[in-house]
């Protein structure tokens, strides 16, 4: 997949340079999974945040980003709520990632992406319906 299109691209243009840099870097790392899975996505925007979902219906959850709301560094990748992701992201990998109620992943532009754990991660919500 290119550069966003412009709607998606509005959305990172709208955040602080370090954060937007940082959400680009992630939405690569979504991309890359998705291409590791076999997973086609559609980039989107749903609830106006960039979001990232299989092509196929029945494959897989949605995956949003964004940056965090009154903060200057933080940024977010968001799963649905009514999944089981966040447990199992939190059983597997509670030491490596910042997690916030039941949907959020949160990151810092002052630290590197876990990108090891966060593909697994990718990987389990793009995959999520093929699983059960």
């Amino acid at each position: 997949m290119a550069a966003p299109d412009s709607k998606v691209g509005a959305v990172f243009d709208a955040v602080a340079p370090a954060q937007r840099a940082a959400l680009l870097a992630l939405r690569d790392l979504i991309l890359q999974s998705a291409a590791d899975a076999g997973v086609d996505v559609v980039e989107t925007l749903k609830w106006g945040e960039p979001a990232y979902l299989p092509l196929k219906p029945r494959v897989g959850t949605t995956v949003r980003i964004n940056a965090v709301k009154g903060s200057a560094t933080g940024y977010a990748m968001y799963v649905n709520c009514k999944t089981t992701l966040l447990e199992s992201y939190r059983h597997l990998y509670g030491d490596a990632l910042r997690f916030e109620g039941q949907r959020a992943v949160v990151f810092s532009t002052e630290r590197p992406l876990p990108e090891a754990a966060l593909k697994h991660c990718i990987a389990l919500a793009l995959t999520y319906h093929l699983s059960k």
